[in-house]
């Protein structure tokens, strides 16, 4: 299982989680670590999209949710974690780690370790990684890339 921040613009406009340019990059990413994208579940931590806009009718741009609207939406991924019993949950940023694991939680600091922690009442092995939108916003494209790609082979290997 995949968990990421919040949909973006694309996700929001078409109804599914990673489908524009970050759900693209993580599909590559997958294939590349050697992990089916198409046996992966993934969803999004806040189940709407929070945008700003710099000028009328231009494209909406994305906002980091708060605390409150992570715990607000922790119920429906609650309710995803009870109904997929994933064998690994790959935390794609600091929004899905704060959302699982609390406040204190820095991708920085444990991203490619596998943690246990107990998660809603369930035992979860958890992998810590970027989210595949700060890839794209990397200066150094290449090495934000294959630090991802490194960080879900950890991931395949687990699920071998």
């Amino acid at each position: 299982m995949f968990v990421g921040e919040q949909p973006g613009d694309q996700e929001d406009r078409q109804g599914k989680p990673f489908v524009g340019p970050a759900g693209r990059l993580l599909d590559r990413a997958l294939a590349d670590a050697g992990i089916d994208p198409s046996d992966a579940y993934v969803t999004n931590a806040v189940k709407h999209f929070k945008f700003t806009r710099a000028e009328p009718r231009k494209r909406r741009i994305h906002k980091a949710p708060s605390l409150r609207e992570m715990t607000a939406c922790g119920p429906w991924l609650a309710a995803e974690l009870a109904l997929v019993e994933p064998e690994l949950i790959v935390l794609l940023g600091a929004t899905a780690g704060k959302a699982l694991l609390g406040s204190g939680f820095k991708v920085t600091q444990v991203r490619g370790t596998v943690l246990e922690e107990e998660i809603h009442g369930r035992p979860e092995r958890l992998l810590p990684t970027v989210h595949p939108s700060s890839v794209l916003r990397a200066d150094d494209r290449d090495a934000a890339y294959q630090g991802l790609v490194t960080d879900l082979e950890v991931a395949a290997r687990i699920l071998k």
